[in-house]
């Protein structure tokens, strides 16, 4: 019936959906406009919404079976990506958000689609410099959320 993305989908929605549930029991502060459950709302929300999607395309849009063969499992990529995410958090207090992310992002980029050549890796740099800028200054300006500091840049 589903493929491993449907049962996927399927999981992360009810998941999505069971503690979306548990949000509305969450009771507001008459001090605070925004009460605790406002933002897991819109986050788990937005999951419930796109694991839906993903249930809906993988129900209607089937592979053919001939694709599904052709399939290679990159094991190596996984434990490579799980690497730079732990490594990511161990510089996190060290370097600070603003450093640690544009290197996570940079590498992460690079390990899922290698630059071939100089503009390439342009790119990369690009967008993990804007990644990196753009989630510091909603996060930390427009959310009031304090992003952490690097204990050796102070940054």
């Amino acid at each position: 019936m589903f493929s491993r993305d449907g049962w996927g989908g399927l999981a992360v929605f009810t998941a999505s959906l069971f503690l979306f549930a548990l949000t509305l029991g969450l009771q507001d502060s008459p001090l605070v406009p925004i009460g605790p459950g406002f933002y897991p709302r819109i986050v788990l929300g937005l999951t419930a919404l796109l694991s839906l999607w993903l249930l809906i395309t993988d129900f209607y849009f089937k592979k053919p079976a001939k694709e599904k063969d052709e399939e290679k499992l990159n094991y190596r990529l996984v434990a490579l990506m799980f690497a730079a995410f732990g490594l990511y958090c161990a510089l996190l207090p060290l370097l600070g958000f603003r450093i640690a992310t544009a290197l996570y992002v940079a590498a992460s980029s690079a390990l899922l689609d290698p630059p071939g050549d100089a503009k390439g890796w342009l790119r990369v740099l690009a967008f993990a410099l804007l990644t990196a800028f753009l989630t510091h200054l909603v996060f930390e300006r427009y959310l009031s959320v304090l992003l952490p500091r690097g204990s050796w840049t102070g940054f």
